[in-house]
């Protein structure tokens, strides 16, 4: 079996085994045989739709994302299916037009797209969402060093800082804080938090308390300095956009503006024509 037949064959399989999951049907026939045709293409890595999507890293994904409660793994296996499906579709209808070789590359590479367009869309929300997160950051940290210096601790104060503001790093916190009443220690509750903000930011954080319940090592200042550094790093790639956008905005400007005025001065000189050349 060639790798576009095994492709479209495993796409096929997850579009109809994701479909009876989304509709709650139940069919333990119909399960068996899709699990063992799953674990026949897979060469006997994957046998579940769940061990499937730990392979591909679904669940990370969107975790990342901050998707976990409002899109399942089975839609995003459903949609990679049908997203297989389609590209085999378009792969169908521009591979025997495409010159030579050139068609055997287009018949895997659409359907390989489509497989890879929700994983592609889960990133862009995770960097969309750690952007977000990374520009609230400062101001928590300068919340946490003031709780820090009044003697409370940081559960209290995450806890605090979640009940008054919005946006995913509130709710970040609010799990934090939620798992510091439920017992957990501030490192595995800030572990986790780690997890699912991955970055050096909150690990510098998680690093700063541990370090202060270790050595007593004043927490405050060390909070404040990194909420400094966030904001100086911010401001930096601020800069950096704009002096990127200056030689678009001068592009613009010699491309389209530029010819746009000379052709207004070239209409206005052909339609007075007959009075400039009037003395010759």
């Amino acid at each position: 079996m060639s790798p576009a037949a095994a492709l479209a064959a495993l796409a096929v399989l997850l579009a109809f085994a994701g479909a009876w999951e989304l509709a709650g049907a139940r069919g333990e026939e119909l399960g068996t045989a899709a699990r063992r045709a799953l674990g026949t293409l897979s060469g006997g890595r994957a046998r579940s739709l769940a061990e499937a999507a730990l392979r591909l890293g679904i669940p990370p994904r969107l975790t990342r994302a901050g998707l976990t409660d409002r899109v399942s793994v089975h839609a995003v296996l459903a949609g990679k299916a049908g997203g297989v499906v389609l590209g085999a579709g378009l792969a169908a209808i521009v591979a025997p037009a495409a010159p030579g070789r050139l068609s055997l590359l287009v018949a895997i590479a659409l359907p390989a797209a489509g497989f890879l367009v929700p994983d592609a869309l889960l990133e862009r929300e995770a960097r969309r969402r750690r952007d977000r997160l990374v520009l609230a950051l400062p101001d928590a940290l300068d919340l946490l060093a003031v709780g820090a210096e009044a003697g409370r601790g940081p559960g209290a104060v995450l806890e605090e800082i979640a009940e008054g503001t919005t946006g995913p790093l509130a709710r970040e916190l609010a799990v934090a804080a939620t798992e510091i009443e439920c017992g957990a220690s501030q490192l595995a509750a800030l572990e986790g938090l780690r997890e699912r903000m991955p970055g050096g930011e909150v690990a510098s954080l998680a690093a700063a308390i541990e370090r202060s319940n270790r050595y007593g090592s004043p927490l405050a200042d060390q909070l404040r300095e990194q909420a400094t550094a966030l904001r100086r790093d911010h401001r930096r790639r601020i800069e950096e956009q704009a002096a990127r956008a200056a030689p678009k905005i001068q592009l613009v400007v010699a491309l389209v503006l530029v010819p746009s005025v000379l052709l207004m001065i070239a209409a206005a000189l052909i339609a007075n024509s007959d009075v400039l050349l009037g003395g010759f």
